[in-house]
């Protein structure tokens, strides 16, 4: 068995919880922001940069499986990506639906006025 890259024990769980917190933090500004049509670039662009992360721990996770690292290792990076990359990809045209909506909203309501 080769060196595993980092000490499961100490540094498995930091991916996950990072992806997690991170996640629930760009829910709430998903939920509170695009109903209301505001900070578009911030939410979309985070969505896309949590998706890219979470693509990239995937790749890594494949990469630790391939080159036989212990399964602690792959693991912690594997399942963190792919569970993002299930959260996020059918997350993203949604997010960008509802900004759609606030803009159609917006459009609407001007021309009532």
């Amino acid at each position: 068995m080769i060196e595993p890259w980092f000490d499961a024990n100490q540094w498995a769980w930091l991916p996950g919880t990072l992806l997690g917190v991170f996640g629930g933090l760009w829910g709430s500004l998903l939920g509170i922001l695009a109903p209301q049509g505001k900070g578009r670039p911030l939410v979309l662009g985070l969505g896309w940069l949590f998706l890219g992360v979470s693509l990239v721990l995937l790749a890594a996770g494949m990469t630790a499986l391939a080159s036989g690292q212990p399964y602690s290792v792959w693991y912690g990076l594997g399942l963190t990506g792919l569970v993002g990359t299930v959260v996020f990809a059918p997350l993203l045209p949604v997010a960008k639906k509802r900004y759609q909506e606030a803009e159609q909203r917006r459009m609407t309501d001007g021309q009532l006025n």
